[in-house]
């Protein structure tokens, strides 16, 4: 029997990449996404996809339908803006915790085979030290970045309490297709590279040498698929990156190259609590996942870039 795969949240920007990797191997493809940032058009593109639930995970008789007769889940549901965990935690704790707890307990319930649970490098917080390895302390400085603190232990703890393989992937600075530059908490790059299609200068908000470590999206879909039937992971967490620090001056002059352009950045003054630094040592998930180096930064904002291109010619 094909198995089947549970994606909570998968009609987003990384769910949606994953679904169409999944169905691409054959696996069967569940999602459920109340669609409040996921996007129905991100599945369009995606034929013999399952069953698509509309549902919050917050509504446990919801998430255990969803669950039923799943094999894997994939868990990217959540509210990600950090701005918007500041200005209401108890709701980003009720999504983010809260519907955690429900899926992990329908997870038990189904007899769930492996669940892999995405986190976020915002749990080092503005730790200076570098690269970021996975035995640093947590230090989260929003209600969204310690949502994701809570997601990882309790993930460790249902493997503790009940048996459930669970893992915890900590992407850095994710890129690439279906990523929506118009979102209010929009990545760099997309919005770097909507502004310099339409030959408008890039804004830095510094003087640009601050550094992330920019991973792209088929890279976290290898790294999900691979954690999804590594063996002895349970409890285990692990970064997701590229293991590069690309400077944002460095980004916008590779971007001018891919796009033949040759747009200078407007430098605003530094956003408070923005850190300066930050990469990932990558050497855990490469030994335990098996995964290589990933897609080299020019070669992937080419392919950003070119997808962009095709969504504006055929919107």
């Amino acid at each position: 029997m094909t198995a089947l795969a549970l994606i909570t949240g998968g009609a987003g920007f990384i769910g949606s990449n994953l679904a169409q990797a999944l169905l691409e191997q054959g696996t069967e493809v569940r999602i459920l996404d109340d669609l409040s940032t996921g996007r129905r058009e991100n599945l369009d593109a995606l034929p013999g996809l399952h069953r698509l639930i509309v549902g919050d995970i917050r509504d446990m008789e919801t998430v255990r339908r969803a669950v039923e007769g799943v094999q894997v889940v994939f868990h990217l549901a959540a509210e990600v803006s950090v701005p918007r965990s500041v200005a209401d935690p108890v709701r980003a704790y009720e999504v983010n915790a809260t519907g955690t707890v429900n899926l992990l307990e329908a997870c038990v319930e189904e007899g769930v085979g492996r669940v892999v649970f995405s986190s976020s490098c915002a749990v080092y917080g503005d730790d200076p030290r570098l690269p970021k390895t996975e035995d640093m302390l947590p230090s989260p400085l929003s209600p969204y970045a310690s949502t994701k603190v809570t997601g990882e232990h309790l993930m460790t703890m249902y493997g503790r309490l009940h048996g459930l393989s669970a893992v915890s992937l900590r992407y850095f600075n994710v890129y690439g297709q279906r990523q929506d530059p118009g979102s209010e908490y929009a990545a760099v790059i997309p919005r770097f590279i909507e502004r310099m299609s339409e030959r408008l200068r890039p804004v830095i908000f510094g003087d640009g040498n601050q550094t992330r470590d920019f991973v792209h999206v088929l890279d976290v879909v290898t790294a999900n698929l691979a954690a999804a039937r590594a063996d002895d992971l349970s409890g285990r967490v692990m970064n997701v990156g590229s293991g590069r620090a690309t400077s944002l001056l460095k980004l916008v002059s590779t971007l001018n190259e891919v796009m033949g352009t040759s747009l200078s950045p407007v430098h605003e003054p530094p956003r408070p609590g923005d850190i300066l630094h930050s990469t990932c040592d990558r050497s855990l998930a490469s030994s335990l996942l098996g995964t290589g180096p990933g897609t080299d930064l020019r070669d992937g904002l080419a392919m950003t870039v070119e997808w962009f291109e095709r969504k504006r010619r055929n919107p």
